[in-house]
C-alpha cells in the first residue's frame, strides 16, 4: 500500500498509476492507433510511411511530408504559394475560420502544388492536405490546380495529383462548383497535348473532387482501403434506407468495379510512379536512348534465326481444334511474362467492372514502351472460373479499347494475344451491350494511329476474337484456330447435329495453314508437337525476332500510311 501511495505522489509526467499497469511516456511520443487501438510510437509511424506497425492501417499524411516521401531529395519547387481564397459569398465567419486554419496547419490553402523530380524524371505535382477544411475544393484550390496543369502543358510535363477531399467547399457555394469544370477543362488541354496525368486517390476522396480531377487520370492509382465515392456512405444510407455492405466505396471495391487501374502500397508509391513515368517519358534524350537501345537489340536479333519447331506429325483440322484447347497449353499471361519487361497491369473499363478475362497494361519491348493486351484463360479450374474460361464480357472489351486509345495518345504500339472460345453469351453481357462493345472495338481499332499486331495463340472464336484482331498484321500459332464460331456451333446451326463437329472443322477452313492461304493472316508461327510451358521459350524466341521486325517496319510508317494500309488489308477481303 505504501508503495502504491509513493507512485501516486510522483509526477504524472513520468509515471501513471499501477492500476493502469503501464508507464507513461513523454507527450507526443506514444500514440494510439485510431484503427486498431494499439499503442504505437510516433517516430516509428513517421519513419514507416505513416502506417500503423501493428494493423498496417494508413494514417493521413501532411502535404509536404507526402512530397518528401516521393520526390528526390531537394527537388521540390513550390508554385503559387501566395494564392489564397477570398470569401465570394460573404459567408459569415468564413474568413476567420481560414485564418485560424492557416495558423494551425502552416498552410495557406488545402493543396500544395509545384514541380518535383522522381527518380530523375521531372513532373508537376499537387497534393491535397486534409487538415485544411478537409481539403475541400474552393476557388483557390481550383485555381492552383488549373495553373499547375496549364504550366505543365506549357513545359510538356506529366501531372501527378494526390487527391484527398471532402468535396466542394460549401462556404463558397456555386463558385466552388465551377472549380470542377475549370480543373477538368485544364486537364483536357493537357491531355490533348499528349501528356500524362496520374491521379492518386487517398483516404478520403469524395464529392465534387471525385466528380472532376480525381477521376480523370490516364492512370488512376489508389492507396489501400481508401474511401472513394461521389456521395458519402452516410448520405447513401439515409437516401436508400439500407445499411451498406462492408468494403463499399473502398479502393478494393473500385478496383473490382473497373474504376481504378491499380492499388499501390504507400511504401511502393515512389517506385511505382517512377516506373510509370519512365514508360511515358517525353524527354527527347530519353526517347533517343530508347531508340538506341531498340536498335542495339535489333542488331543482336538480326544475327539470330528463328527456331523452326516443326510438328512431328500432321494434324487434321479437328485435331488442331483439340490441341488449341489443351489445358496445359501456354496462356496469354505467360507470353507477356516471357516476351516483355517491366509489365504494369492496369485494370477496369472505367464504367462497370474489371473483367479478368482480359489482361492489359504497359511494358517495355527491347527498350520501347508498348501496350500489351491478352485474352486470358486460366491454368487451373479455379483460375478458369475466375477468368470466365477466357470469354470476355463487354467490360473486358471496353478495358482493352481504353488501353488501346491510351496507347494511341502516347504513341505506343499495341500487341494483342488472342485466345478465346468467343465473347461471353450471358444475360448480364447482353444487358451491358456485348454487341456494341465488340462493334466499338472494330470501329476504333481500324483507325488507331499506332502499329497494331495480333497473335492468335489458341482459340480465335468469332467476333470475340476479332474484337482484338483488327490489326496491321495477324499471326497464328501453328495449332491455333480462328473461325466464325466453334465447330460444334457450326454443325449445330447448319446441320442440326453438333456431333458432326469434326466434319465441320474440315469445312470451316479454320487452321493457320488454311487462313494463310486465304490471306486472312500474314504468318504462321511454328510450335512443338506437345506445346506446354516447359517449351514455351522455343516459340517465344521466334516471336521475339518477328515482333522486333514488325515494330521496326511499322513504326517507320507515317500515321496516314499506317491507317490506310490497315484499311486496305481488310478492304480486299
Amino acid at each position: 500500500m505504501k508503495l502504491q501511495n509513493m507512485f501516486k505522489k510522483t509526477s504524472r509526467k513520468s509515471y501513471i498509476s499501477l492500476k493502469e499497469s503501464r508507464p507513461e511516456v513523454p507527450e507526443g511520443l506514444l500514440r494510439k492507433c485510431n484503427k486498431c487501438g494499439a499503442a504505437i510510437i510516433a517516430d516509428d509511424v513517421k519513419n514507416g510511411f505513416y502506417i500503423c506497425p501493428k494493423c498496417h492501417g494508413y494514417f493521413r499524411v501532411h502535404a509536404y511530408r507526402r512530397i518528401e516521401m516521393i520526390a528526390d531529395a531537394g527537388s521540390f519547387e513550390e508554385w503559387d504559394r501566395g494564392l489564397v481564397t477570398g470569401n465570394p459569398l460573404d459567408f459569415k465567419g468564413y474568413e476567420e475560420k481560414i485564418e485560424v486554419l492557416k495558423e494551425k496547419t502552416n498552410l495557406e490553402e488545402a493543396i500544395v502544388t509545384g514541380k518535383v523530380v522522381i527518380d530523375g524524371r521531372p513532373a508537376v505535382i499537387g497534393v491535397c492536405d486534409g487538415r485544411f477544411l478537409m481539403a475541400s475544393m474552393g476557388e483557390a484550390v481550383g485555381e492552383k490546380i488549373a495553373r499547375a496543369v496549364e504550366r505543365a502543358t506549357e513545359e510538356k510535363l506529366p501531372v501527378i495529383i494526390f487527391a484527398c477531399s471532402g468535396g466542394a467547399r460549401m462556404q463558397e457555394g456555386i463558385v466552388s462548383l465551377m472549380q470542377m469544370a475549370k480543373t477538368s477543362a485544364a486537364l483536357k488541354r493537357h491531355s490533348d497535348a499528349g501528356l500524362l496525368y496520374i491521379s492518386v486517390l487517398t483516404d478520403p476522396t469524395t464529392g465534387g473532387v471525385t466528380a472532376s480531377f480525381a477521376m480523370l487520370g490516364d492512370i488512376i492509382l489508389a492507396e489501400p482501403n481508401a474511401l472513394i465515392g461521389f456521395a458519402g456512405p452516410r448520405v447513401i444510407e439515409q437516401t436508400i434506407g439500407e445499411k451498406l455492405p462492408k468494403g463499399f466505396q473502398r479502393s478494393e471495391f473500385l478496383l473490382e468495379h473497373g474504376f481504378i487501374d491499380k492499388i499501390v502500397d504507400r511504401e511502393d508509391m515512389k517506385q511505382e510512379l517512377a516506373h510509370i513515368l519512365s514508360l511515358h517519358c517525353k524527354n527527347v534524350e530519353v526517347a533517343g536512348l530508347q531508340e538506341t537501345i531498340f536498335e542495339e537489340k535489333m542488331s543482336a536479333l538480326e544475327g539470330r534465326e528463328p527456331q523452326q519447331a516443326k510438328s512431328s506429325k500432321h494434324h487434321t483440322a479437328w485435331e488442331r481444334v483439340q490441341v488449341s484447347r489443351k489445358k496445359d497449353r501456354p496462356v496469354g499471361a505467360e507470353y507477356i511474362e516471357n516476351l516483355f519487361e517491366d509489365f504494369v497491369e492496369f485494370h477496369g473499363d472505367r464504367f462497370y467492372k474489371d473483367d479478368k478475362a482480359i489482361i492489359g497494361g504497359i511494358a517495355s519491348f527491347k527498350g520501347i514502351p508498348v501496350t500489351v493486351i491478352a485474352q486470358a484463360k486460366g491454368k487451373t479450374t479455379k483460375e478458369n472460373i475466375e477468368r470466365n474460361f477466357g470469354m470476355p464480357s463487354p467490360d473486358g472489351y471496353r478495358k482493352a479499347l481504353r488501353l488501346m486509345k491510351q496507347a494511341e495518345k502516347f504513341a505506343r504500339p499495341v500487341i494483342c494475344f488472342v485466345d478465346t472460345p468467343g465473347a461471353f453469351c450471358g444475360l448480364e453481357a447482353e444487358e451491358r451491350g456485348q454487341g456494341e462493345a465488340i462493334a466499338r472495338n472494330l470501329f476504333e481499332m481500324s483507325g488507331l494511329k499506332v502499329p497494331v499486331l495480333s497473335v492468335v495463340i489458341g482459340e480465335g472464336g468469332s467476333g470475340g476474337a476479332l474484337a482484338m484482331a483488327v490489326a496491321d498484321e495477324v499471326w497464328m500459332l501453328e495449332n491455333s484456330i480462328y473461325s466464325i464460331l466453334s465447330p460444334e456451333g457450326f454443325a449445330s446451326i447448319l446441320w442440326k447435329d453438333s456431333k458432326r463437329a469434326s466434319e465441320a472443322a474440315e469445312v470451316m477452313k479454320l487452321t493457320a495453314k488454311d487462313l494463310l492461304e486465304l490471306k486472312i493472316i500474314e504468318q504462321v508461327i511454328p510450335e512443338p508437337e506437345h506445346y506446354t510451358q516447359e517449351n514455351l521459350t522455343e516459340v517465344c524466341n521466334t516471336l521475339e525476332i518477328k515482333i522486333a521486325e514488325f515494330l521496326k517496319k511499322y513504326r517507320a510508317l507515317p500515321e496516314a500510311d499506317l491507317t490506310e494500309k490497315r484499311y486496305q488489308r481488310f478492304r480486299r477481303m
